[in-house]
């Protein structure tokens, strides 16, 4: 498999358990989406993913490599995921360009082109956050995701925010993404928005995950 996840717990205050006992796995380019309400758990499981958040317990291993497990813990940084916010965590004193290329290394910037074209990002790259909508903000938040060859994209709640129109097109924009090769996990509590999007929907009640 190429993400795996085994008997993975998280709980809060060792009281609250958000994710209990889960197991999961996702091929190389699939396209899953988590559908359920808020304090579901959804968002936690991504967090887990992502290491954001630290798992009680359990296994995670992505591309053959393990990232959490017994006396394992890889961090944020140095996972290949990319992650994407559904509040467009841009910083307001840089432009376009300068948020998606903030701290990143030289070897990295020969994808740029081909982000930017991808996100339809190339007359905006001089404007800064407060000078754009929503729904470019975050295509520049998934530019800034991709640019790092990421081996899989966490999306949580990304249209979460937007309109109906242009929640469309960027769930388009992360199929494009996803045809690409990329592998994508998005959380949304609005399951007609995802409803026969990629290759298969999860419902997740309780930290438990169920096909739907």
């Amino acid at each position: 498999m190429y993400l795996e996840v085994k008997n993975l717990v998280k709980s809060y205050n060792n009281s609250e358990i958000v994710i209990n006992n889960l197991s999961f796995s996702v091929e190389q380019g699939q396209l899953i989406s988590f559908v359920g309400e808020s304090g579901s758990g959804k968002s936690t499981f991504l967090k887990c993913l992502s290491g954001l958040e630290i798992p009680n317990s359990g296994f995670i291993s992505l591309n053959g490599e393990i990232i959490n497990g017994d006396n394992v813990f890889v961090k944020p940084q140095n996972r290949k995921i990319g992650y994407v916010f559904q509040d467009y965590p841009l910083f307001p004193h840089l432009n376009i360009k300068e948020n998606i290329c903030f701290n990143l290394n030289d070897r990295y910037l020969k994808n740029f082109t081909k982000i930017i074209d991808l996100t339809n990002l190339d007359n905006l790259l001089k404007r800064y956050p407060h000078e754009i909508s929503g729904g470019e903000q975050q295509r520049a938040c998934i530019a800034r995701a991709l640019v790092k060859e990421p081996e899989i994209i966490l999306a949580d709640e990304p249209t979460g925010n937007l309109d109906p129109i242009t929640s469309f097109e960027l769930l388009k924009l992360l199929e494009s993404v996803n045809h690409d090769g990329t592998a994508v996990l998005m959380a949304s509590h609005n399951y007609n928005l995802i409803k026969g999007r990629g290759h298969r929907i999860m419902e997740v009640q309780q930290g438990i995950l169920r096909n739907n």
